[in-house]
């Protein structure tokens, strides 16, 4: 196998650095380094603009990470919270809630969930006058007693140094401290019953907000579990699914440039193009590159293969770092399969010599030579090998000698 893999490698790099079978000047060299560099991050921009072509399950389901937080929630003020956080948030949003999650359907496959629509369309009716006016009368509220809270514990800390210097029995007049024990007392006291008055009216407004007709309304669609079960649902298959719709679209804009550009190769090589087959070459190992990290990385997160894992997980017992041991053991045979298809098939020398003998091409470089000649006069290449049966001179890599018939395949 390693003799193997050191032949297309040598392989792969004469066919990078020569036309014609000579070497490339470094002029040159550099000049399609760039070109190759420039292609394949336009290629990888493609990659990625086609995989957003399908929206991903988060703008499909655009409601179900607020619904899951709202579900998961234990805290009392959980419904004023979301309410809350609806109206805010639509101070980022030039549009309505609707038009914003029909908007990431635009010019793109796939649609947006109705369910989420309908929870947007709610979103939207809170956003009005005068919720927007309680929410802010309930912040400036909520400020006046940060502000309170915060002048009390400026008050404890210099009634407690107060204290300790009328034990000491220090005059007041040299004092560092600018209350009295006495009216500090009164003042925290103060400034408890103002915090107590305000939280009472914010109690009041948040009742007052969760009360009216739209808010109800969305509450209801919030705690209807058989509604938000179906979401949840539909989020995660759409989850589960995504990845290998991703690896389609990208396998559909590569796979059409990878045939193509080969196509090109296997022509020039024919007529003898040299600089076209060079370049062809640079372009199809360019765009099999992304191909091959997209290929690894369906592997790694792809629907069918997390069926598997899941299943090995389950199989061995919840020992999830099992799981990598197969994929240590999976990849290299993967890699070894494609390199024998590769050897075998695609870059196969006795295929590829049959056909250069027949149109009299040379059996390495594919250049065109006269029929008897036993050296390419473009590569040097010797064409002949001895018949292990009659000692005769015939084609290498052929399967039968051209004189007596004979099978090479020991050759």
């Amino acid at each position: 196998m390693l003799t193997q893999l050191r032949r297309l490698l040598n392989r792969f790099f004469r066919r990078s650095r020569t036309i014609n079978n000579e070497p490339l000047n470094k002029v040159s060299l550099i000049v399609i380094i760039l070109i190759d560099i420039f292609i394949l991050v336009n290629v990888f921009t493609g990659l990625n603009d086609i995989s957003q072509w399908y929206i991903n399950p988060s703008q499909a389901y655009p409601c179900y990470s607020e619904w899951k937080n709202y579900q998961t929630q234990t805290t009392s003020d959980k419904d004023y919270e979301i309410i809350q956080f609806s109206v805010i948030s639509a101070r980022n949003y030039q549009s309505t809630f609707q038009q914003t999650y029909q908007q990431a359907a635009v010019g793109r496959l796939g649609t947006v969930s109705q369910t989420c629509l309908e929870y947007g369309s709610y979103k939207d009716q809170l956003n009005n006058p005068g919720n927007q006016q309680i929410i802010t009368a309930i912040d400036q509220k909520q400020t006046e007693i940060n502000e309170l809270e915060q002048t009390n514990r400026r008050i404890r800390e210099q009634y407690d140094s107060t204290l300790l210097e009328k034990i000491a029995g220090q005059p007041r007049e040299q004092s560092i401290n600018l209350v009295e024990a006495e009216k500090a007392k009164q003042q925290l006291e103060q400034n408890n019953r103002n915090i107590a008055r305000l939280k009472q009216e914010i109690a009041e407004l948040k009742n007052q907000l969760t009360a009216k007709p739209e808010s109800l309304a969305f509450i209801n669609l919030l705690k209807d579990d058989g509604t938000f079960q179906s979401v949840e649902n539909d989020y995660q298959q759409a989850s589960f699914w995504y990845p290998s719709i991703q690896f389609s679209f990208q396998s559909l804009f590569l796979l059409p440039l990878i045939f193509l550009s080969l196509s090109v190769y296997n022509f020039a090589q024919r007529k003898g193009y040299g600089l076209i087959a060079l370049i062809s070459w640079h372009l199809s190992v360019v765009f099999f590159i992304p191909l091959i990290f997209k290929i690894f990385e369906f592997l790694q997160f792809g629907a069918i293969v997390q069926v598997i894992v899941d299943l090995i997980s389950t199989l061995l017992g919840g020992l999830v770092f099992l799981v990598s041991y197969a994929y240590i053991l999976l990849i290299p045979l993967i890699g070894f399969g494609i390199i024998k298809f590769f050897q075998k098939i695609v870059f196969n020398p006795k295929v590829q010599a049959a056909r250069r003998v027949q149109k009299s091409r040379c059996i390495r470089c594919a250049n065109k030579i006269p029929t008897h000649d036993a050296y390419c006069p473009h590569c040097g290449f010797y064409q002949y090998a001895e018949c292990h049966n009659c000692h005769s001179m015939t084609y290498k890599y052929l399967p039968y000698c051209k004189q007596c018939g004979q099978s090479q395949d020991s050759n």
